[in-house]
């Protein structure tokens, strides 16, 4: 009594089957997704219907199905049948009930094309969403991946059987980009749906990537014993880690450098030779600014109104202090939170206002 369109109801099950190999999808769900895409076919074709469609998992096929009103005096074939016609179809009904009956009504390829685009749509959004769900929990985290496909915006990774994406303006500079070569990113952010195809977005300059780098080579900060209070970085040039223990037994900087730089030698090797200072924490910001400008050696730290530090150092340790481009320098006056003067020791003190550089 039912005609369902050929080139859809030809081994539906097998379709499914494939997909749920192939993408790990419940077959239940697929099974609804595709009569949802050929409803959307049919209601494109007869929108003066109200249609259904089911999978008969028994012929492996679509059912199509019309409802309509049973009436005394037949006025609309579409959306009435006659109250004799039914009860010839053995319903037990009467006149104003409202019963299921086959469709045979075709549709075309426009139709078709419709319920395909619904079907891929339908899709999307639940793989979208098993994405989401998966990985939601891992946002902030370190995930391991390896490398997909490089490209101009930005490196494909492949995370099991999910791709992410590290945008190029969160590499590192001089970060080794060869397909198949393993990587270690964080989960910046997932997406609950896809952003430029990408769901999954990865991250190796923030400052969050260097503390998770420590916390997994550092068991004392992974737990909590020597807690980073702060990180300034410079992606591929140098990154300032300040610490601090809870632990009066613990040296929070020779705990995070390791016996022969033992512990921080991985994740320089992470970082592919950015340049790592490890810097006590102290509440003295006199005291913190003196060790935010290692390697250089200061001889005298006087704080200017809580927002400046004038710094006296030997000639000699000037070219240390700022570093190259001024990184050391601005890299120190980011994490003591201050602006940095620095001042020659040996000189005349008048020259002290004029022999400034200063970074926030």
């Amino acid at each position: 009594m039912h005609k369902a369109y050929p080139r859809m109801s030809v081994e539906l099950s097998a379709v499914i089957n494939e997909l749920v190999e192939e993408r790990g999808l419940d077959r239940e769900i697929l099974s609804s997704v595709v009569c949802e895409g050929m409803l959307s076919a049919y209601q494109r074709r007869y929108p003066d219907m109200t249609l259904r469609v089911t999978h008969d998992k028994k012929s492996d096929g679509i059912i199509v199905e019309v409802e309509k009103e049973v009436v005394a005096t037949l006025e609309n074939e579409d959306t009435q049948i006659g109250l004799r016609r039914a009860r010839s179809l053995g319903k037990d009904v009467q006149a104003g009930d409202r019963i299921w009956l086959p469709f045979d009504g075709p549709i075309g390829r426009i139709e078709i094309l419709r319920a395909r685009q619904v079907i891929s749509s339908r899709i999307r959004k639940i793989e979208s969403e098993m994405i989401y769900n998966e990985f939601k929990d891992k946002e902030g985290t370190i995930i391991n991946g390896t490398i997909h496909k490089v490209e101009r915006g930005g490196i494909v990774v492949k995370v099991g059987d999910t791709l992410a994406f590290l945008p190029k303006s969160l590499t590192i500079p001089g970060d080794k980009c060869i397909v198949g070569y393993p990587t270690r990113t964080l989960l910046k952010e997932v997406l609950l749906e896809p952003r430029n195809e990408n769901q999954l977005i990865l991250d190796r300059t923030s400052e969050l990537f260097l503390q998770r780098l420590f916390e997994l080579e550092v068991p004392e900060v992974f737990e909590k014993l020597v807690e980073i209070k702060k990180i300034v970085r410079k992606p591929g040039y140098k990154s300032k880690v300040a610490v601090i223990s809870h632990d009066s037994n613990i040296d929070p900087v020779g705990t995070c450098v390791g016996v022969g730089g033992v512990r921080i030698k991985p994740i320089l090797k992470e970082l592919g030779g950015e340049k790592i200072d490890v810097i006590a924490w102290s509440d003295s910001i006199e005291l913190l600014v003196k060790g935010a400008l290692k390697p250089a050696e200061i001889n005298r730290v006087e704080l200017i109104d809580g927002s400046a530090a004038r710094v006296w150092l030997d000639e000699d340790q000037r070219s240390l202090a700022i570093g190259k481009m001024g990184q050391n320098i601005s890299l120190a006056s980011q994490l003591a939170g201050v602006d940095i003067h620095l001042v020659p020791s040996s000189g005349p003190s008048e020259q002290a206002d004029n022999d400034v550089v200063s970074f926030e």
